[in-house]
């Protein structure tokens, strides 16, 4: 059976959230927080502060609290500096670059806990169906497109619209161009074209660590990034983020119009299939399993750790039966988990020790089909004699737990809790919720002394907003005996 996948976003003031649905579960949840937009795809104009010959790198202060992290490695072929080499040789960075260098730079990784965004000089430009590399000269096509007869067909329309606009710089055609019309390929080079021109003209007067330019807004990345065949509507609760999100559609998606769908409903979007209720779930360490197992994810800076464990299943059959079953639930489990949670870098399972071989090979089967609708690049290793799996996914942005929560002031880091930040936006959506379904004549906010200090100081715009847009008052009180993430709203 096709899965029936939908997305849903989510914009207020503070943040714009986007959860992907398929078949009523949420599978992948993208936050963006205006003060904290992520920065991949922004350029900047950088000054090289620190040369690192023994790690072949160099750091870049790109205006940022930290400083962004260069490998020689990710500098572009087509720097001058690169003239004579061998094809497939680096030379020492030490050659490519020195301290006080002004360089322009893009950011491939936003920075995550204590390390800086990773940034290359390769600039590129990505559009629905191409990626755009001013400095490049090939044209590349995905892997992931298969026919050889779509592949020469894509080739000669990106080759035949270089020739005829006289255009200059390399083209990367993405799997999502398989199939599309040479007159929607011809305007998106075309846009790429105008939008490098303009980004190229900030350049020539830029200061040393400055923005030069940020990538669309997510409501946008989405469409450009997320969309596929198969996706039956897009849904969004805002009216100005719809209408951006139509004309944008208009002008570089059409056949995405009409599955484009404003939600004004009473019921919060995210109200819809629980989605609220699910995220919660994903920021507990324990997930249950149908069969009465469970899983144990733990979250550290160096590494992810899933345990599987039989819980209160027993099974109707031999010891061996139980574990296998239970094994194969979680497989399955485990690459929701990871996609949902966005979990990165190296992820450590511990499966229940099996003794069948057949079964070892089942269950890792089932891991890596489960994996099938991942976007993000994994890799898995076989299991190990006790039952360990090594999975590696392409980190490339901030998991959920770190989005959403902090370590535990009470416990010295040991766990976490939700940011003060988190527990606002949750009250200010809370509010809104409520509105809709009581229409109380004020409400009051009881909660803990910080997250009141933040409604007060940073957050104050939003509360006025939300006053004015429900015409009533809000009135908040500091309650020394609630802990960060506890909170009450009183309806008079």
């Amino acid at each position: 059976m096709a899965s029936k996948e939908e997305i849903l976003i989510n914009v207020t003031p503070q943040e714009t959230r986007v959860a992907v649905v398929e078949n009523g579960v949420l599978q992948e949840l993208h936050i963006e927080r205006t003060l904290s937009r992520g920065l991949v795809g922004s350029i900047y104009k950088g000054r090289v502060v620190r040369v690192l010959p023994g790690m072949q790198a160099a750091f870049v202060d790109i205006g940022l609290e930290k400083n962004g992290f260069l490998h020689a490695a990710d500098i572009a072929r087509s720097d001058p500096v690169f003239s004579g080499q061998p094809a497939r040789e680096v030379p020492p960075i030490q050659e490519l670059v020195h301290e006080g260098k002004h360089v322009y730079v893009q950011v491939l990784k936003d920075p995550i806990g204590s390390k800086g965004a990773r940034l290359t000089t390769e600039l590129s430009m990505p559009s629905r169906n191409l990626v755009y590399l001013p400095n490049g000269a090939e044209i590349g096509i995905s892997q992931k497109i298969d026919s050889v007869e779509e592949r020469e067909r894509l080739h000669e329309i990106v080759q035949r619209q270089i020739e005829q606009h006289e255009l200059t710089g390399g083209f990367i055609i993405r799997t999502l161009a398989e199939s599309v019309t040479e007159e929607d390929i011809a305007n998106d080079m075309l846009f790429q074209r105008r939008l490098w021109l303009h980004v190229s003209g900030r350049m020539q007067d830029a200061a040393p660590a400055t923005l030069i330019h940020a990538d669309v807004p997510l409501s946008i990345r989405t469409m450009r990034d997320l969309v596929h065949d198969s996706l039956e509507k897009i849904r969004i609760d805002s009216r100005e983020s719809y209408e951006k999100a139509r004309d944008f559609a208009r002008d570089f998606m059409p056949e995405l119009v009409d599955k484009l769908e404003y939600y004004p409903g009473e019921q919060p979007l995210f109200g819809l299939y629980s989605i609220e209720a699910e995220i919660e779930k994903a920021m507990h360490r324990k997930v249950m399993l149908k069969s009465g197992g469970d899983l144990i994810v733990d979250q550290t800076e160096a590494m992810t750790t899933i345990d599987v464990n039989t819980g209160s299943y027993v099974g109707r059959h031999n010891q061996e039966e139980t574990l296998f079953k239970t094994n194969l639930e979680a497989a399955t489990e485990i690459a929701h988990q990871m996609r949902l949670r966005n979990l990165g870098g190296i992820i450590i399972v511990d499966f229940i020790d099996m003794q069948s071989q057949n079964h070892k090979k089942q269950v890792l089967a089932a891991l890596e089909s489960a994996f099938a609708k991942d976007r993000v690049k994994i890799k898995i290793t076989d299991i190990s004699p006790l039952g360990l799996v090594e999975i590696t996914r392409k980190r490339t942005r901030e998991s959920l737990e770190q989005i959403l929560c902090e370590a535990c002031p009470t416990c010295q880091g040991r766990g976490t809790v939700k940011t003060v930040q988190t527990v606002c936006y949750e009250i200010l959506r809370e509010i809104l919720r409520e509105d809709r379904q009581y229409k109380a004549q004020s409400y009051t906010i009881v909660a803990a002394p910080s997250v009141i200090d933040l409604l007060l100081d940073e957050e104050a715009s939003s509360l006025a907003d939300l006053q004015e847009f429900i015409d009533r008052p809000i009135s908040l009180r500091a309650d020394p005996l609630c802990n960060q993430q506890e909170y009450d709203i009183a309806l008079a």
